[in-house]
């Protein structure tokens, strides 16, 4: 598993449109926030990707962008996107790359052989290291978004 004060591990995604984001490559000199979550539909997964969707002001203020990473097909991926208007850029890790690099492959117990994202959270710098890391064994346990957010303003300088 990654940890914080490491190189973020070079990944290539695709995001709902199909099209290869490498992380953290593309995006150079911005703060990343890579919000890992098990599955798209349900509902912890949504109140996640819905409380970063109603933050993006805020991070946009800090030169900061949210990426939601999970194991979904990318049109399962775009479909969550849509019904629930994020305004972020959502990736498939269909191929278990990413959850692989960064150490947060999971499972559930009933789901056994089936790899999914674990519920993790990690804020990479403009140089591409990684300044936050959460990871939960727990998929009904949410991250400390004032915490994430505070960690953003400390980064950006403001």
């Amino acid at each position: 598993m990654v940890e914080v004060g490491e190189k973020a591990p070079e990944v290539e995604l695709v995001d709902t449109d199909l099209k290869k984001v490498k992380i953290p490559t593309d995006f150079k000199g911005k703060i990343v926030i890579l919000a890992f979550y098990p599955a798209a539909f349900t509902s912890v997964c949504t109140k996640e990707m819905c409380t970063f969707r109603d933050s993006m002001a805020k991070f946009n203020e800090f030169n900061a962008i949210v990426l939601g990473i999970s194991v979904d097909p990318p049109f399962s991926n775009k479909a969550f996107k849509e019904q629930n208007k994020l305004n972020f850029t959502v990736l498939s890790d269909f191929n278990r790359e990413a959850v692989k690099a960064y150490g947060v492959a999971g499972e559930l117990p009933i789901l056994k052989g089936y790899v999914l994202a674990k519920r993790s959270v990690f804020v990479i710098d403009g140089n591409g290291i990684i300044r936050y890391k959460w990871v939960s064994e727990d998929p009904t346990k949410e991250p400390n978004y004032e915490e994430i957010r505070q960690v953003v303003a400390k980064l950006s300088g403001k």
